[in-house]
Formats: structure tokens, C-alpha cells, sequence
């Protein structure tokens, strides 16, 4: 299946994409997609739902985050050994756990926000992956149980604050409108190999990053299992699992960095795409 949230922001209505490209009302079937709706048997019903009957919903609306109520916004840093190499850093021998905020979570198409006193923002498309059940202490070999499914996220990022201001790096990511998520929430059923998806991002229409999960260091089992030995995960929570090459930091010899006027557009095989204009902070 393939969840997502249509309408203005604050007002998103939960919805599904039908398999004639409509997108379809959930309003009476869920409260929205997120919390108890993630668990087995919430998504059990809406899968139990005859889709052809439930209203159609405007093709044109703004869709909204995939998921609604994100307890934790959970991210994996150089979790791919290229763009490791790229930034010049060590492979991490564990996952590097860091946070985004969630007031940062906008919806796939909408406005980035280039921060006041940014110097240098830039680009990471990843696969996030949504909590269905709780997960706390899971054996790797059981913890794609507790996945709901997959969806898109551009961890939007400012490098300048996540390095050289000191301290840790959420403050470099956590900023208003840097963590756009789907346009769905793709169900892990229709996702039987989250570990072979191609994905790419493009700034202006040049492709900067081509890549794939094949690459990453620490799959989506390992990361999910890796953090609940840390903090449980609880229904709508995401991991985003970390970036491909071709970041704007990384663009040898002179790095590219977001301006006002940009246009990102990103992908992963299967999940969707997502389209944002680039705007400078207005008080």
C-alpha cells in the first residue's frame, strides 16, 4: 500500500493511492497515518478496505508528510562507505546515531527554508524507514517486524553548523523544513528487498547523487535492532538511514552549496519522488 497525507498543512487528510493513480479518502476508515494506524492491525485494516469505494480526493492538493505525530526523528550518519570517503571521514565501526527535530518534518514538495546565517546548506536523499511496532532490544533478524515500511526524506542539511560550530551534529539538521518525507508511506510488503533500491537526487536538473541501498555499511535490520538497544522506537517513529555520494559538501574542488531559487529533485526506486524550491529565511 501506499499512505500519505493530502491537504493544507495542519488539515492533511489520511488517504491511499489507488491502483488507477487516484488517491482515495481514508478519513472514515483511520484517524490519520501515524501512532496505532503503523500497528499490524491498523494497516490490516486499511489493507481489508474495499479501495474503490471510499472517495476520491483532488489530484491537485498539496500532500503533506506521509506520516503524521513523529515521535523521533532518528538519523544515521556515513552510513554509505562512498560518501564516507567522499567527506574524508573513517567508516564508522557502529552506526553514528544523530537526531533531527521533528518541527523540521515538511511535506515532500513543500518549501526548504535556507536558515538565517547558513553558509553552507546542502542535500542528502535517503530511505527512512517508519516504526510499526514498538521495537526495544530486537535481534537483528526480528526487527524488520517492527517496520511498517519505507519512504522517501531529503536530510537537508547545514554543514557549517554541523561541524564547525561545536558540539554535536543535530544543530546542522534539525532547522525548520529540513526533513521532507514522501510523498508515502510505501508498506514494507511492497518493498521485498530494502537493500537494493536505486535512488538519485538533482539540483537545477544536474544529478549529483546516483546511488543505491546496495552500498549502505549498516542495513536496515542492523540499524533498527542497533537502536533499540538504545531507545525504544515506538509506531511512527523514522530512521533515516544515511546518504550516497554526490552531497554538495563532497563535489571536488569547489563544494557546492543550496541558494535561493534551487530546485531539488529526488527519488528512490519504488517510493516515489519529491520536488522542492529553495527559499531564503524572511523574518
Amino acid at each position: 500500500m501506499k499512505l500519505l497525507r493530502v491537504g493544507p498543512k495542519g488539515s492533511e487528510k489520511p488517504a491511499i493511492l489507488a491502483q488507477d493513480g487516484s488517491i482515495r479518502d481514508l478519513t472514515g476508515v483511520v484517524g490519520d497515518i501515524g501512532g496505532s494506524t503503523l500497528l499490524p492491525e491498523g494497516l490490516a485494516k486499511i489493507a481489508g478496505t474495499d479501495i474503490d469505494l471510499l472517495p476520491k480526493l483532488d489530484a491537485s492538493e498539496r500532500i503533506g508528510p506521509c506520516v503524521a505525530n513523529v515521535g523521533k526523528f532518528i538519523c544515521i550518519g556515513l552510513n554509505y562507505a562512498d560518501h564516507a570517503a567522499e567527506t574524508g571521514a573513517k567508516i564508522p565501526e557502529e552506526p553514528i546515531i544523530f537526531m533531527k527535530a521533528t518541527s523540521a518534518i515538511i511535506g515532500p514538495n513543500d518549501d526548504v527554508i535556507i536558515p538565517k546565517n547558513a553558509i553552507k546548506p546542502d542535500w542528502e536523499v535517503e530511505l527512512a524507514v517508519v516504526i510499526g511496532k514498538e521495537a526495544r532490544y530486537v535481534e537483528e533478524a526480528d526487527a524488520l517486524d517492527h517496520v511498517a515500511g519505507y519512504c522517501v526524506c531529503n536530510d537537508v542539511s547545514e554543514r557549517h553548523f554541523q561541524t564547525e560550530r561545536g558540539g554535536t551534529w543535530d544543530k546542522g539538521k534539525g532547522a525548520d523544513t529540513f526533513g521532507p518525507i514522501g510523498p508515502w508511506l510505501v508498506t514494507k510488503d511492497e518493498v521485498p528487498d530494502p537493500q537494493n533500491l536505486s535512488m538519485w537526487l538533482e539540483v537545477d536538473g544536474h544529478r549529483y547523487q546516483n546511488g543505491s541501498t546496495k552500498t549502505m555499511i549498516f542495513g536496515v535490520a542492523k540499524v533498527v535492532s542497533y537502536v533499540s538497544q538504545f531507545m525504544s522506537l515506538q509506531p511512527g517513529d523514522i530512521i533515516t538511514t544515511g546518504t550516497p555520494p554526490g552531497v554538495g559538501m563532497g563535489i571536488k574542488p569547489d563544494p557546492v552549496w543550496l541558494k535561493p531559487g534551487n530546485v531539488m529533485h529526488l527519488g528512490i526506486e519504488g517510493l516515489g519522488e519529491q520536488k522542492q524550491n529553495v527559499r531564503a529565511y524572511q523574518a
